[in-house]
């Protein structure tokens, strides 16, 4: 099996473990904490959940749509920018969020905060054309 698969399948099963746990298991990779992330999909309608590294930012959460460096933006992506109302646990606490896109200054400051912490995001930027969106999720009340 490819490693690309590995790494799939990987995210696929991690996000069941990490609700299940209530966060005890598959809290941190790569030094980084990991949060899951329910978004309500564009297409479907239903509710889909990723697990996915993050960054603390004040109250709020900031992670980054990279793909692992592919051509194509994250379907979780994809579905914060038609509706940026979503849910994320952490640790078994659940918050209600809003996604927005950091710009500017902010998301440099916020692109180098990552990188310097897990290098394998420049490789990331390295292996597509498009943009990696830095993307706030401001916490809005907890659940």
């Amino acid at each position: 099996m490819k490693r690309n698969h590995l790494i799939k399948l990987f995210w696929r099963i991690h996000p069941k473990i990490y609700h299940w746990s209530g966060g005890r298991i598959g809290s941190s990779i790569m030094g980084l904490p990991v949060l899951l992330l329910t978004t309500k999909g564009r297409k479907t309608g239903l509710l889909r959940t990723k697990a996915l590294m993050y960054i603390p930012y004040g109250e709020n959460f900031v992670v980054y749509a990279s793909n692992l460096g592919e051509s194509k933006h994250p379907a979780w992506w994809l579905n914060l920018e038609t509706n940026s109302k979503a849910t994320v646990e952490v640790k078994g606490t659940s918050y209600n969020v809003r996604a927005r896109e950091a710009e500017g200054e902010e998301r440099e400051k916020l692109w180098h905060k990552v990188t310097d912490r897990v290098p394998a995001y420049n490789q990331y930027q390295t292996r597509t054309s498009r943009r990696i969106p830095v993307v706030v999720l401001e916490r809005e009340q907890p659940i």
